[in-house]
């Protein structure tokens, strides 16, 4: 078990005693959450990864749109930035001492919050994952993108955008996380697959941190003057390359490709200083994770995973009627 780990259990061993303490003082879930007799709204609590990239608001928004649609009660949290697993860990502590009706979670570490899990395994809340998996067979089903797939399409656009020769880069958002990981493992394996003329020279981790991620592709560009590419596992790490890519004045010599939306991954693609990117289906994973929650309040039998869909899309679909619903701003 790394130290990371464990101290991590170890924080969540000595705030455990705050799931009792909820219930001793009387802490409450919102209004509308499920009482004895059954009256009233079932109620869903969600932990998201963070709230810094619009990502996340979309995955709000899918989440809200389910919850007007199937008449439950959801709230949706995360922590400051994508690298605070312990605060993460907190919130995640917190909803399940509200006794919820079920638990949204993505996992910023794919073991850390196992004992919270088994906790509300033994109060039988049900736990859908999404996003990202756990480490862990207590989710009832994972809500997410085929990430390995998605980043896979990725690596094809770029190996084909330099000619299927040269050196490569990758910025990862972490590599705790199951889908920092297939993100990274995804493109790094069909690279290797198929296309022995490209080397992946170095492999960064930056937390999702635009500023971050622009330093960490400044040094790999600065110590590797002939690469010829840069691929970005998250919005903000795709932002921090497209960034390096401009205070270094490398436009149109450093061939960038991503992962995600936002309104600046779409602008630098309209100005040419991305190639493309894998979007998402953000507001389809927050509906279903909804959805597959409403299910497993009921006793539903759910699939082990719900694949929510992927899209390339660059200057040529950006606009087109398949790609625009899937483009968050």
């Amino acid at each position: 078990m790394s130290k990371s780990i464990f101290k991590r259990r170890a924080f969540i061993a000595a705030t455990g005693l705050a799931l009792g303490a909820l219930a001793i003082t009387g802490c409450e879930a919102p209004a509308g959450s499920t009482p004895a007799d059954g009256g009233a709204k079932r109620y869903v609590a969600i932990v998201s990864k963070g709230f810094q990239h619009q990502f996340w608001q979309a995955v709000k928004q899918g989440a809200d749109k389910a919850a007007q649609e199937f008449n439950v009660e959801v709230s949706f949290e995360g922590p400051n930035t994508e690298k605070d697993v312990d605060q993460q860990i907190q919130m995640l502590t917190t909803a399940i001492g509200k006794s919820p009706d079920a638990v949204g979670f993505a996992a910023l570490d794919s073991q850390a919050a196992t004992p919270l899990l088994e906790d509300a395994k033994s109060k039988k809340i049900p736990v859908i994952a999404f996003d990202s998996g756990v480490d862990s067979t207590i989710p009832a089903t994972t809500a997410s993108t085929d990430n390995k797939a998605a980043a896979a399409e990725a690596a094809k656009h770029l190996a084909e955008l330099i000619g299927g020769t040269g050196e490569i880069a990758i910025i990862g958002h972490d590599q705790t996380s199951k889908s920092g990981n297939d993100r990274r493992d995804g493109f790094k394996e069909y690279i290797e697959k198929n296309h022995p003329g490209i080397k992946i020279v170095a492999i960064q981790y930056a937390g999702g941190d635009q500023l971050l991620s622009a330093d960490a592709a400044k040094a790999i560009l600065t110590a590797n003057p002939n690469l010829k590419g840069m691929y970005g596992t998250n919005e903000g790490s795709a932002i921090g390359v497209v960034k390096a890519v401009e205070e270094l004045g490398l436009k149109g010599k450093l061939t960038v490709v991503g992962f995600d939306s936002g309104k600046a991954q779409i602008d630098a693609i309209r100005s040419g200083l991305m190639a493309g990117a894998v979007t998402q289906n953000p507001v389809g994973i927050g509906y279903e994770t909804v959805k597959a929650a409403v299910a497993a309040i009921k006793g539903e039998k759910l699939p082990e995973k719900i694949d929510t869909g992927f899209y390339w899309y660059d200057s040529t679909n950006i606009d087109s009627d398949q790609i625009k619903p899937n483009l968050y701003q």
